[in-house]
């Protein structure tokens, strides 16, 4: 009798656990049907739904690099990155050393051994002339006041 018990038993074990697994599949396999209907094939996709989605890795595409005492420094944008390339080494590495790497006059005027003073009227200067250099080759002013 007892044997009857135990082999009832664990046909009844058996029995739940393939209806567990069963039901499990069934869910599983519907839960991969309600994915494929809201998925959409990347051919697809419009430019403006890829566009909403889609990232783009840019790894200095536009940027420019500079070196500042060994320091490495990158400049965005081709108008900026050019009139900072056509300064002096040293008027380059003024607007480099205090605007890209926060560098204070008085910390310019230790790397140059002049007085602070004289890195902050060179940097106006410096800044006059940038200024110039981009307007004359069209940059819009009026974009950056709007800001």
């Amino acid at each position: 009798m007892k044997d009857y018990t135990e082999t009832r038993i664990q046909n009844q074990f058996g029995g739940f656990c393939t209806r567990v697994l069963k039901n499990e599949a069934n869910r599983i396999h519907n839960e991969y049907a309600r994915q494929r209907e809201k998925e959409k094939s990347l051919d697809a996709v419009t430019p403006e739904e890829l566009g909403e989605i889609a990232v783009m890795d840019r790894y200095f595409h536009a940027d420019h690099i500079f070196y500042v005492f060994g320091d490495l420094v990158v400049v965005t944008g081709d108008l900026l990155a050019e009139a900072i390339g056509k300064l002096s080494e040293r008027k380059r590495n003024i607007i480099l050393l205090s605007y890209f790497l926060g560098l204070t006059d008085r910390e310019i005027s230790e790397h140059y051994h002049v007085a602070r003073q004289s890195v902050s009227s060179q940097r106006a200067r410096i800044l006059k002339e940038l200024h110039h250099h981009l307007q004359k080759e069209g940059f819009d002013w009026s974009d950056l006041q709007n800001h």
